[in-house]
């Protein structure tokens, strides 16, 4: 899992420690490591840059069991940069739907747009970091992903992972979650790459630092040191402090949102309408709602404000859904109508659960309530 986020008191003493420089041996004794250890993972049979960037930014705050089935389907549907500029945002929409943050998908659409246009990349996927780094999208993680995998470039791909583990071997108490520390962190580690005399391979010492925090530097469990390559240049090792890294600021808490869902029936049809082009989960597929949590009464009133003649009403079990900074705490309500014809209007529609699979992309913050 890989984000490309990029000072708060209350921080350790480890914070005003002096960092100590990046050990050169990292470079061979991690990509040794990677070739015998590497996952095999379908994106790296190639290295093509389309296959390799719509991993990583599937990656980003996922799970790699979970990006595997959606990053095989969406090659299927869109094999190659081309297809994904010209795909219908409906259908695109869809591919993604499941792994959320669709502004993602959306600037990869608008990143695939600037490379097949003739005023800029004429089609051809640019294999510069600063030509990359222009694209609609791509921050300095992905740039360097692209760029050092693809075309091997000697220039750092620094996302969480590679942060964990830098700040672990060097006792680093610098915290990994603002933007300087990352941006430090990666010119640190591009002086090393960029002085390394032997021959390596950019991409797969960036790649080592994602398996080795898989399989060994864990983020949610305790590291198993004793596999680790790095381990007798590791300085939270050599004195058993690997917990206390790396450090992060306190998180802010959550902003708590009530909501009442109305699951709107017409027989074997649902009333879904699309969310506003601007905002959280813009232009997506959601069930009627309202903020609060509306009573039986109070629902079918705002049923009835739409026109609708309610049949009945049944109570939802109730469901959460965490944003990055938003927690909605959701009341549903499951409300048959008499007959819809001729009540529609703005961006309405009825839909069976089956064409709702199918072809609607719905976000997972309303799953709970998808009909069966």
């Amino acid at each position: 899992m890989r984000s490309e986020k990029e000072e708060s008191g209350g921080l350790s003493s480890l914070k005003m420690e002096a960092v100590a420089p990046i050990p050169p041996d990292i470079i061979p004794l991690l990509t040794d490591w990677y070739e015998t250890n590497k996952r095999p993972l379908p994106w790296r049979t190639d290295t093509n840059p389309y296959h390799i960037w719509v991993s990583e930014i599937m990656l980003q705050q996922t799970r790699v069991e979970t990006v595997i089935p959606y990053y095989e389907r969406f090659l299927k549907s869109l094999p190659d940069v081309q297809a994904l500029s010209l795909c219908p945002e409906e259908e695109l929409l869809k591919l993604w739907e499941g792994l959320g943050y669709y502004s993602r998908v959306r600037n990869m659409q608008k990143a695939a747009q600037a490379i097949c246009s003739p005023e800029g990349f004429g089609g051809a996927f640019p294999s510069a970091f600063q030509d990359l780094l222009s694209l609609p999208g791509f921050g300095t993680y992905t740039a360097g992903a692209v760029a050092s995998i693809a075309f091997g470039q000697k220039v750092p791909a620094v996302d969480g992972n590679a942060l964990r583990v830098l700040s672990r071997l060097r006792s680093d108490g610098r915290p990994v979650d603002e933007d300087k520390t990352k941006k430090a962190v990666s010119a640190e580690l591009l002086a090393v790459m960029e002085a390394e005399k032997e021959p390596y391979s950019p991409g797969e010492f960036n790649q080592a630092f994602m398996d080795l925090s898989a399989l060994i530097c864990h983020q949610n469990s305790a590291p198993e040191c004793e596999k680790c390559p790095l381990k007798d240049l590791c300085r939270a090792h050599a004195v058993g402090t690997e917990s206390s890294f790396p450090v992060k600021n306190p998180k802010k808490a959550r902003r708590v949102t009530d909501l009442t869902i109305l699951r709107i029936r017409d027989g074997e049809r649902y009333l879904i309408d699309k969310r506003p082009a601007k905002g959280l989960l813009a232009g997506l597929w959601e069930f009627p709602n309202a903020a609060g949590r509306l009573s039986e009464k109070e629902a079918l009133e705002r049923v009835e404000a739409l026109g609708l003649m309610p049949l009945h009403i049944e109570r939802l079990p109730k469901a959460k859904h965490l944003f990055s900074h938003v927690e909605w705490r959701m009341t549903g309500y499951e409300i048959r109508v008499a007959a819809f014809e001729g009540k529609l209007q703005g961006r309405e529609v009825l839909v069976t659960p089956e064409e709702l699979d199918r072809e609607y992309s719905m976000p997972s913050a309303f799953q709970a309530y998808r009909p069966e």
